[in-house]
């Protein structure tokens, strides 16, 4: 994979919010998207402003927006306790 792949590549993440739930999203840059969520360099998602601070607690790579969008409405349709299900380690 060239370089510039990796960099164009989609991310679905979620979030640990101070109240204890859970946010997800796509973005092309984690860190950069974790930082705006917890208030720095921009503004994050309404719904995190006054939940932070905000931590990742999972994280998949995705081929284009395209997936990554369906991903994200498939993760938001779950119920809690299958969200924390994902966010497990496997071992």
């Amino acid at each position: 994979m060239t370089e510039a792949a990796v960099l164009a590549a989609w991310f679905v993440y979620m979030l640990r919010c101070a109240d204890d739930t859970l946010y997800t999203g796509i973005t092309t840059d984690i860190p950069r998207r974790l930082a705006e969520h917890n208030g720095e360099g921009g503004l994050g998602a309404r719904y995190t402003r006054s939940r932070r601070p905000v931590t990742l607690v999972y994280a998949e790579s995705a081929d284009d927006r395209a997936v990554a969008s369906r991903r994200e409405a498939a993760i938001k349709r779950l119920d809690r306790m299958r969200k924390l299900a994902l966010c497990k380690p496997q071992s």
